[in-house]
């Protein structure tokens, strides 16, 4: 029975409109790990009443949740960004043979043009190998129809069902129609199928017999769905398109006609040959890999493709145009944006253990966080960065190869969250194969880079329920390493001398540098003194511009504004704080030789 909501229109981000689908479906229970651009869905999907919303340790526990719920006969949502898909492979094709009873919908959230990732895979891909169907929505409005759908397909065709958002739908605006909840009729409760749920390969051989029938029978779906359809115009020119490249198409050639795609797995091959033979030119515009335009030429059909669309990065109504037309005018002029290059906050822990780190001159081997920024300049201090959690394997197989010319050279560093996600086995097996590596554990307190999110370490859900918190010491202790401390990374002196002494032992040890991340609402609540320049003092030499603190700021000098504020001629400039910005750190006064920084007048 369907529970009324008054009908209205709001406007509404794609992972808005992806929770307020959800909601609609029925979804029972969603897990996700945060990851930009998936981060909000869960963030707006747990104020709605009746679903369960958790953050869990690490994706592949998301969708094994989300599939667990699904066995149950409950709608289920796992959320993540496109490289959580790598770390949910596993689960997720297996998922493909086992099915569903509930409807399971995995959001993956790609990132062309990488704004928050170290890679721009196109996770079309996961979709063909795995065997599940994909949706991919072109607007806010069908994010939540194809939200919605997804649960329905999932149910009628016994699969697991891929929703394929970018950043740029992720984060987008536009208006939505809000609807009626319409609940699932599969009766909650777990029923006892073992040749449906055992993958042993007795059950699995025939359960790959139904993934291949499904696959036919979704292959009929997209050629009547909705989603896919033809909108003709000039047929001098036809444009095979999905997603977001949907919307550039239009704005870049209104006229044209165009085969919209919402399925991105099966193609309709039908409704493509239709399309083909009505337009004299074709041509497919997809972001990243040529998916639609490879298995267009092998129905044997001439396109045109990514020899002209470019394969890196986000595209837009401009380099469409380009591309298809050679007409490189813009169709605005941009607006003069001034540049924001990242950078850690003020105040921020992880500004002072880098200090630390580069007063040491060791590798180091990092790991996907705020702290990353570390190795961009001024700091400088970062070394390698692959994947969650790839830092303590780095550092193990670094020492490994090396030898003793590694011994006390190499740290990895790896945050509180990330390493529940997928550092804990590095860990174990720096201890298990002999390792000296020291690790440290910046923690903050939250996962930090996606938002201020919980995990188990910070003993909250988030359903906001205080829960067991994670004793990160007690767990290093528990896997074997018997050498762990905690330090403050604010103080220098603890902080290096406690470094140094652990690079220098014989065996594995860690180092948990614990202080709260600036933007947590009861760090911001407490009251420190903020610090001053005493100008008299500073000799300019910007030592403390070194550390990249956006609080220092640097008042550039002419030789005749130096000699009129009683400075040498030759001096370049004096630094100031901004007040509104210093999170009194403490960290510029232990690098002001001229003991220049001191506590502000309140």
């Amino acid at each position: 029975m369907s529970v009324h909501v008054q009908e209205t229109v709001r406007l509404l981000s794609g992972n808005e409109a992806i929770a307020r689908g959800a909601f609609e479906a029925g979804v029972r229970v969603a897990a996700a790990y945060p990851g930009t651009p998936s981060t909000e869905i869960l963030e707006y999907l747990v104020e709605y009443e009746g679903v369960h919303a958790e953050w869990a340790p690490n994706e592949k526990v998301a969708v094994e949740v989300a599939l667990g719920a699904s066995m149950a006969g409950a709608r289920a949502l796992a959320a993540m960004k496109h490289v959580g898909v790598n770390v949910a492979a596993d689960p997720i094709f297996t998922a493909a043979y086992t099915g569903v009873r509930g409807g399971l919908v995995i959001v993956t959230a790609d990132d062309p043009e990488m704004h928050s990732s170290q890679n721009e895979q196109d996770n079309r891909h996961y979709a063909q190998a795995a065997k599940i169907p994909m949706l991919e929505p072109a607007d806010s409005a069908e994010t939540k129809i194809y939200t919605k759908l997804a649960f329905e397909l999932s149910e009628r065709f016994d699969t697991p069902v891929f929703l394929r958002t970018t950043t740029r739908i992720s984060h987008a605006t536009g208006p939505v129609p809000l609807g009626e909840v319409e609940p699932s009729a599969v009766p909650l409760g777990f029923v006892e199928e073992p040749a449906k749920w055992v993958m042993l390969p007795v059950n699995a051989r025939k359960r790959h017999v139904v993934v291949e029938n499904r696959m036919r029978a979704l292959r009929d779906f997209a050629e009547s769905f909705d989603g896919n359809r033809i909108e003709w115009g000039d047929r001098s020119l036809g444009i095979i398109t999905a997603g977001v490249a949907y919307q550039y198409v239009r704005e870049a050639f209104p006229h044209a006609s165009v085969l919209k795609l919402g399925m991105a797995h099966p193609l309709p091959e039908r409704l493509i040959r239709e399309f083909a033979a009505g337009v004299t030119r074709l041509v497919v515009v997809e972001e990243l890999d040529p998916i639609i335009e490879t298995h267009v030429k092998a129905m044997g059909i001439r396109v045109e493709g990514k020899d002209r669309v470019p394969a890196l990065g986000e595209l837009n109504p401009r380099i469409v145009r380009q591309a298809i037309s050679g007409d490189a005018a813009p169709l605005r002029e941009p607006a003069a944006v001034p540049s924001r290059p990242p950078n850690l906050c003020a105040g921020c822990p992880h500004r002072s253990l880098f200090v630390a780190l580069n007063k040491c001159r060791v590798t180091v081997t990092g790991d996907i966080g705020c702290y990353t920024l570390s190795a961009l300049p001024p700091l400088k201090s970062m070394d390698t960065c692959v994947c969650m959690g790839a830092s303590i394997g780095n550092a193990l197989g670094i020492e490994k190869a090396l030898g003793a010319a590694a011994r006390g050279k190499v740290v990895a560093v790896i945050g509180d969250s990330t390493f529940v996600h997928s550092g804990i086995t590095g860990l174990i097996n720096v201890v298990y194969n002999g390792g000296c590596s020291t690790v440290i554990i910046l923690d903050n307190g939250t996962t930090a880079m996606t938002g201020a999110q919980d995990h188990p370490g910070t003993g909250k859900t988030l359903q906001g329920e205080r829960v067991h918190r994670l004793d990160l010491a007690a767990l290093c202790r528990a896997i074997g390493v018997e050498h762990v401390y905690t330090v403050n990374p604010h103080d220098q002196v603890e902080t290096e001398a406690v470094l140094r002494r652990e690079l220098d032992r014989d065996a594995p040890s860690v180092i948990i540098a614990r202080a709260a991340c600036v933007l947590l609402p009861e760090h911001r609540a407490e009251k420190r003194p903020g610090y001053e320049v005493i100008a008299e003092l500073c000799n300019g030499c910007n030592a403390c511009g070194k550390l990249g603190c956006p609080a220092i700021e640097w008042l550039p000098l002419t030789p005749e504004e130096a000699v009129a504020v009683g400075k040498k001629p030759t001096q370049k400039g004096i630094v100031r704080i901004n007040r509104l910005m210093c999170d009194g750190c403490d960290l510029c006064p232990s690098v002001c030789k001229m003991r220049a920084m001191v506590e502000a007048a309140s």
